[in-house]
């Protein structure tokens, strides 16, 4: 190709034209936006939230934005009439700090934050995807994820030092996709539910030295129950343990 050019330019140069040569960049990577859907299967709001998790996921609607999601079931449901088999005490405490870190201070389902930041209504997929679209007109920090091939698998992770990342939280979460329930009692009696990126382990990892970063070797134990080519691992790096996502991304682990 580079022949090519220099002999198309040597020929129109004879004839009397003048030949440009136009160098495109390539298109940059988009950016990682976190999508955290805090929803119940006791709750009769939350399939219709579920629902836009999973076609945001499949989707990516929003151009420059790579949506990585979780879903987190709230165990505060679980004594109204169904016990939610992937809810988890943990994500209410999650939820919890959340409304404690903002102004509104709300907790309820389905709630979706987008990037650690702003909280809408989880089923409102026009305003999932505006909160997604600001989101990722903020660049976010390096981040280094490399998975191998033994059993089990061992994510490495490396958060480079930098103004953006030092004292910031990193959190693994391992997500599961293509997961349903026959619901049998409570609001949605008689339904199945179907669901995806279900938030199977969530483990904090420390914070971000200014100088030496964070660097950790995960070996990833995972449940033999669970679909290995349906997870994902997901790393978060928040500015706060529920602060703005500062730097994130997402690991497939299937079957190699």
């Amino acid at each position: 190709m580079l022949r090519q050019t220099i002999g198309l330019a040597a020929l129109t140069a004879g004839l009397g034209f003048t030949a440009t040569a136009v160098v495109t960049s390539p298109p940059a990577a988009p950016v990682p936006v976190i999508v955290e859907l805090f929803t119940s299967e006791g709750c009769s709001s939350c399939p219709p939230a579920d629902a836009v998790l999973a076609s945001l996921v499949e989707t990516q609607p929003v151009k420059g934005a790579m949506v990585i999601a979780l879903s987190e079931h709230v165990d505060y449901w679980d004594r109204l009439g169904w016990r939610d088999p992937f809810s988890n005490h943990i994500f209410t405490q999650r939820q919890s700090a959340y409304a404690t870190a903002s102004a509104a201070g709300e907790v309820y389902t389905p709630q979706m934050i987008i990037d650690g930041g702003r909280a809408i209504v989880g089923s409102d997929r026009a305003a999932a995807e505006a909160a997604i679209a600001r989101a990722s007109a903020r660049a976010k920090a390096p981040l280094f994820l490399t998975l191998s091939s033994q059993a089990p698998p061992v994510l490495s992770i490396d958060v480079p030092p930098g103004p953006a990342t030092t004292g910031a939280q990193v959190t693994l979460a391992i997500v599961e996709d293509g997961l349903a329930s026959a619901v049998k009692g409570g609001e949605n009696t008689g339904h199945v539910l179907r669901h995806a990126a279900v938030t199977r382990r969530f483990v904090p990892l420390g914070r971000v030295d200014k100088d030496r970063g964070l660097s950790r070797e995960m070996p990833l134990d995972l449940d033999p129950q669970w679909k290995r080519a349906a997870l994902h691992a997901v790393v978060i790096v928040q500015a706060a343990t529920v602060g703005p996502v500062v730097a994130a991304g997402s690991v497939r682990l299937e079957a190699r």
